[in-house]
């Protein structure tokens, strides 16, 4: 999803280690290969205890008990997004290259529908008041509304601009990740409208964005090496905070209270800890590898999992996996 950007990285300004105050110090505790290729979001279903990860060719998956890799439950063209649907045994991918999303079932990955979208699906997140997924059309610059159990699509939204990650506050509002315009546009689900466009204040190319749904906080990765949070209510900035180079992914733990933000340019993961509804600080950066840039956290164990692969500069600037080396990290606190 990402280009390759430099930014400036400054430790957090707060305490030390994580450890000191949340009684975890975070660290890569195991390493799972899997099939080479391209990668780009992860998702988990922590009711199944699977973790998705999308794939140029298809979506792979972990077990997360066992640790047993199926290299590609679904075939698909360049997926961006794995969407497991709550409440049932369906799951939706995003194909950018085909401009499509596939509704397959999660343990046989038997396809149940091709649904056109529009143009280059990448992000997309299940709301749940609607019950429909939000689809992102990175290049189109709308959102195709899908009803995973009708298995079709029912509707569009306009944005404008390039769409990256989306989040649902669970009471029927959608964020969205605007990343040619610096800015978070707002969706009602209900009237299928933008209600609201947040600006980040010097954000560059926001992509990850995640939700503290309680204290009603948003919180974008910036290209440009910082973190902006933001009032979900308002789009008041609430803090900005120095992350690694070339991020790709915020990570809520909701039990930990806890934001985690992996960066492929610099392998760091930074972890942004809340102090109290409006103090939120960087409380450590924990050492991953080069290309772990988005990652999907296990509610019930608090572990985060990173795909990467040792990468190869290429003449037009995007890196290519070597071949033999993808792998999923799993970052865990002792």
């Amino acid at each position: 999803m990402r280009k390759w950007f430099t930014a400036l990285f400054l430790a957090g300004a707060f305490i030390g280690a994580v450890g000191e105050v949340y009684g975890a110090s975070y660290k890569v505790v195991d390493v799972i290969a899997g099939p080479d290729g391209g990668w780009d979001m992860a998702s988990i279903d922590a009711t199944a205890r699977r973790l998705y990860v999308a794939r140029s060719d298809g979506v792979m998956t972990i077990n997360l008990d066992t640790r047993i890799v199926t290299p590609r439950v679904v075939a698909g063209e360049r997926v961006h997004a794995v969407v497991p649907i709550p409440g049932s045994d369906r799951v939706l991918s995003t194909n950018g290259n085909s401009n499509t999303a596939t509704l397959f079932q999660a343990a046989s990955g038997s396809v149940i529908a091709e649904i056109s979208t529009g143009q280059k699906p990448d992000a997309a997140v299940f709301e749940p008041s609607t019950g429909l997924v939000f689809v992102m059309n990175a290049k189109g610059g709308d959102v195709t509304l899908v009803d995973p159990h009708q298995a079709k699509a029912v509707g569009e939204i306009p944005i404008g601009g390039a769409l990256e990650f989306a989040v649902a506050d669970g009471a029927g509002y959608v964020f969205v990740n605007i990343e040619d315009q610096g800015a978070i546009a707002v969706l009602d689900a209900a009237s299928r409208q933008v209600t609201a466009r947040y600006p980040l204040k010097d954000c560059e190319a926001p992509s990850g964005l995640a939700i503290d749904i309680e204290d009603k906080v948003l919180v974008s990765a910036c290209a440009n090496g910082i973190a902006k949070l933001v009032s979900a209510s308002d789009g008041a900035e609430i803090a900005t905070l120095q992350i690694g180079k070339r991020p790709d992914a915020v990570i809520w733990d909701v039990a930990r209270k806890l934001f985690f933000i992996p960066s492929g340019g610099d392998g760091l993961l930074t972890v942004i800890a809340r102090r109290s509804p409006a103090e939120f600080a960087v409380v450590d950066q924990v050492a991953t590898r080069l290309g772990a840039r988005t990652g999907a956290l296990d509610p019930a164990t608090g572990r985060i999992y990173l795909p990467t692969a040792t990468l190869n500069p290429t003449a037009t600037g995007r890196p290519t996996p070597v071949p033999g080396t993808f792998v999923v990290l799993v970052v865990g606190g002792e």
